[in-house]
């Protein structure tokens, strides 16, 4: 499943090719064809992400949520002469001067109001990657965590306590920490956890820069092989790259959890 910097990437790339254009919307696939209307030559104002979720708001008062959950993708790609057809099961394609974009698979495309947009937003915890005047998004952040007893490896992955966290960062940041998955987060201290907000922040914002989640700061101004990018993911019976004792891998909540334990106690 993409994390937020994927989709403030997305975000940004609308922005910059379909921004205050008019855009014709088509469901090829035919699952949001009514949708489509209720869209198709408005004026896109913004694109804008909040964690996993992005948000197309147009002229008329209207966005279009869409989550690309665990198989969505995206393609988009310059509109030279007659469109190629559509690959696959696309569910919206979105047609402007000079690019095209195709979405296929989602788990959520839908066209709400700006009550139905506020609503979701309101449920969806503080994103590391939208603005944070006063510090208002971290001590959100913090507030989410310290009032339960759930682990903070739960909480990370918990898009209703912090927005745009999956599983690659989750095990990175709570590595780079040097916190146990497994503690509860009422038992962190709020510096502890100011701590992995601003790492959060750092790290994203190097995941939307360069397009990859690298974890590795000695690497960031490279273009590391996958193998290398990271502390612990996907590093399971290997060596800790700092103390040398092998990658723990074990399942939480169903999801896949790398961690070391001995760095991470």
């Amino acid at each position: 499943m993409p994390e937020g910097h994927t989709v403030h990437r997305t975000a940004n790339e609308f922005n910059r090719i379909f921004s205050g254009a008019s855009l014709k919307v088509l469901s090829p696939q035919g699952r949001f064809a009514d949708e489509a209307k209720l869209i198709s030559g408005q004026i896109l104002e913004k694109a804008q992400a909040v964690g996993k979720q992005l948000f197309l708001t147009f002229n008329n008062s209207l966005t279009i949520r869409i989550h690309l959950g665990i198989y969505g993708k995206w393609l988009i790609k310059e509109a030279s002469g007659e469109l190629p057809d559509p690959f696959g099961q696309v569910r919206a394609r979105f047609i402007g001067d000079s690019h095209f974009a195709d979405l296929r698979g989602p788990t959520a495309c839908e066209v709400l109001t700006k009550a139905e947009v506020l609503k979701v937003k309101n449920r969806l915890g503080p994103d590391p990657l939208n603005p944070n005047p006063r510090n208002a998004q971290s001590k959100r952040f913090i507030g989410n965590v310290i009032k339960s007893r759930s682990s903070i490896g739960l909480q990370l992955m918990n898009q209703e306590v912090i927005s745009g966290i999956g599983n690659v960062y989750r095990a990175e940041i709570l590595f780079r920490a040097g916190i146990s998955p497994h503690r509860p987060g009422n038992e962190i201290s709020k510096e502890e956890l100011n701590a992995i907000w601003l790492d959060s922040v750092d790290l994203m914002k190097v995941g939307v820069r360069t397009g990859f989640m690298i974890t590795r700061d000695e690497l960031r101004s490279k273009k590391p092989k996958k193998d290398e990018r990271n502390y612990v993911y996907k590093r399971e019976g290997l060596p800790c790259r700092v103390c040398g004792t092998n990658i723990t891998l074990e399942l939480m909540a169903t999801r896949k959890l790398y961690w070391c334990v001995q760095c991470q106690k």
